[in-house]
């Protein structure tokens, strides 16, 4: 049989705009795998307070929404006052990336499996819009906390989380010195500290306003985008080797 160049190079392309194309789906308007997370985004008309922006497309239900709003939740039965009463200006903030993490579809460059029995996936290195770190930190400076990383080390025993053994209830700017360590540190890298503002279409931000919609679609299809171009190499070399040894051996004509 005489093999032909042009259906070979056709079935190349076709191949590599699949795999691309099958990537960006995968990437975009997902919901993680996590203990109260939606199985596919949806509407939630009813979602509350700060977690409003997220009604027209969610992965948090109503009630998770509301909850998020408590100071102890019974989602995770976390408290972000351990260490005494939290500035309201601070907290906001904090309600603010519950409800990003919980109700978000826009996560999937970034999203991530682990073994934890709470939850299979999570985020990891998000790009937060420099704004949102720095005014976190700016209003969260003169609270007060015991760690540096929340996600792991606290004392459970009481059944809500407690400074452990030999920490020392300080302010934040203590423990976080800077933005940059405030949002990277405190969820165990979920967030990376972007150089990005907000209306650049490379950072995610925590604040919007939904009547403007939502600008992190476009954020989460940039990366999308970033990582199938990424990828398309290792899908495609196995072929371009392929065809490179029949051009060699002739076989092609």
């Amino acid at each position: 049989m005489v093999w032909r160049p042009i259906p070979l190079l056709l079935l190349l392309a076709w191949t590599a705009s699949m795999c691309s194309a099958r990537a960006r789906t995968d990437l975009l308007n997902v919901c993680m795998d996590a203990k109260h997370h939606k199985a596919k985004p949806g509407p939630e008309d009813k979602l509350h307070g700060q977690c409003t922006p997220w009604k027209e497309k969610a992965c948090c239900s109503v009630s998770t929404s509301q909850e998020l709003h408590k100071d102890t939740s019974l989602l995770y039965n976390f408290t972000w006052e351990h260490c005494g009463k939290m500035k309201p200006d601070c907290k906001r903030h904090f309600i603010q990336d519950n409800c990003l993490y919980e109700c978000s579809p826009n996560l999937g460059p970034w999203i991530q499996e682990v073994n934890q029995s709470w939850r299979k996936e999570r985020f990891l290195h998000v790009p937060l819009c420099k704004e949102d770190c720095q005014q976190w930190w700016e209003d969260c400076r003169t609270s007060y906390t015991c760690k540096s990383n929340w996600q792991r080390g606290w004392n459970w025993t009481s059944g809500i989380n407690k400074c452990p053994a030999g920490t020392t209830c300080r302010t934040f700017e203590t423990y976080f010195p800077t933005p940059a360590a405030l949002c990277e540190g405190l969820w165990s890298k979920s967030y990376q500290a972007s150089n990005y503002s907000r209306g650049s279409g490379r950072c995610i931000q925590m604040w919007f306003d939904p009547a403007q919609g939502n600008p992190n679609e476009e954020v989460a299809r940039f990366y999308a985008m970033a990582m199938s171009a990424g990828a398309l190499p290792r899908v495609v070399e196995p072929l371009l080797l392929s065809l490179a040894l029949m051009l060699q051996f002739g076989l092609l004509g």
